[in-house]
């Protein structure tokens, strides 16, 4: 797949056309008085829904232009990554509450960690691509870490109940921030950093973006493998990951009620990254010549696709009627939900 680089500029360009406006339509309406706005349900499902459509008529025109493998390829990658990214928010919810960050600020933080996690996976896209290109080996590290990863998954939702607000509060890069500055006990609207009696503090909103950084590395770490375990074109890869990424911010609103219910996610992460994991190794053993069965891109999105529905109606059937304080988790559930709607 040959992709010219006018077509990279013009893709580049739509896609931050397209966050500029979003920019201006929903961050617009503030008023100096008033200050920002908590975001409201309604408005998050219209545009939540507006860049799965945007996401999905790209993959089309992939299609009619590149080719059946090449759309194939690009659809399984989007639904992949927006798949990890769905789980990514689970982190980002559990970051908000633990710092405490005020509702009519949350879409800022999450503005501001979706533009760094571009960024990151910009990077190790690059860097992978390259790593590809030198060294055809680098599948079975990448199929290896896949299939690591799937189990450190189970292993954190298994450890999730004994996990504490300080595993997101308390990281390397957060310490060494408060050990440097001074940082204030409450927030000072979306300032990072504020002067009081004639000295300079950072502000809780900084340290929550640094934890985001943090966070974005990591998340960028998981995902760019396994969409090369997808496909090697670094378009559909680039492509696949803004689009996954693009709206996350009003999809986190919109599932915030939802965050309790969907407990199976995490094992149906950890059943892809681990059949990915396996795709590469085999795939990696069939370019060494070993005559092994290569599972195709129809397969995998089948499987991704199949795995997926099954864990979310599972989490949603299971939130209703299943043991465990199922009807606490869907109550505290509508609650989130309608702390979310706006007045």
């Amino acid at each position: 797949m040959d992709v010219p680089f006018w077509v990279w500029l013009v893709t580049i360009v739509a896609m931050v056309a397209i966050l500029a406006i979003d920019l201006a339509i929903v961050d617009h309406p503030w008023s100096k008085k008033s200050g920002p706005r908590e975001f409201g349900m309604r408005q998050a499902a219209w545009w939540a829904a507006f860049y799965v459509a945007i996401a999905l008529l790209f993959g089309v025109g992939v299609w009619y232009f590149s080719g059946a493998t090449a759309g194939i390829e690009y659809f399984a990658g989007f639904v992949t990554e927006k798949s990890l990214s769905v789980d990514n928010l689970f982190i980002f919810y559990l970051l908000m509450g633990a710092f405490a960050v005020p509702k009519k600020y949350q879409h800022e933080v999450l503005l501001i960690g979706i533009v760094l996690a571009l960024v990151m996976r910009g990077i190790f896209i690059a860097v992978g691509a390259q790593a590809i290109n030198a060294w055809s080996e680098v599948f079975y590290l990448f199929g290896a870490f896949l299939i690591y990863t799937g189990i450190k998954i189970v292993r954190d939702h298994l450890k999730h109940d004994e996990a504490s607000s300080e595993d997101f509060t308390d990281n390397f890069a957060v310490r060494m921030v408060r050990k440097f500055w001074p940082v204030t006990e409450e927030y000072h609207g979306a300032h990072m950093t504020v002067k009081l009696d004639g000295q300079r503090y950072i502000t809780p909103m900084l340290l929550v973006i640094v934890a985001i950084g943090v966070i974005d590395v990591v998340f960028a770490i998981d995902s760019v493998p396994a969409i090369f375990g997808l496909t090697q074109e670094a378009y559909i890869v680039f492509t696949a990951n803004a689009f996954a990424l693009m709206g996350l911010r009003q999809l986190y609103f919109l599932l915030a009620g939802l965050m309790d219910r969907l407990r199976f996610i995490s094992w149906g992460l950890a059943i892809i990254m681990g059949f990915i994991g396996v795709k590469m190794i085999l795939h990696a053993l069939h370019e060494n010549g070993v005559h092994v069965p290569e599972v195709g891109i129809g397969l995998s999105l089948t499987v991704i696709i199949g795995v997926m529905t099954v864990t979310i109606v599972a989490s949603l059937l299971g939130s209703r009627g299943g043991p465990g304080g199922s009807k606490e988790a869907t109550e505290t559930a509508d609650e989130e939900t309608e702390s979310l709607r706006t007045e």
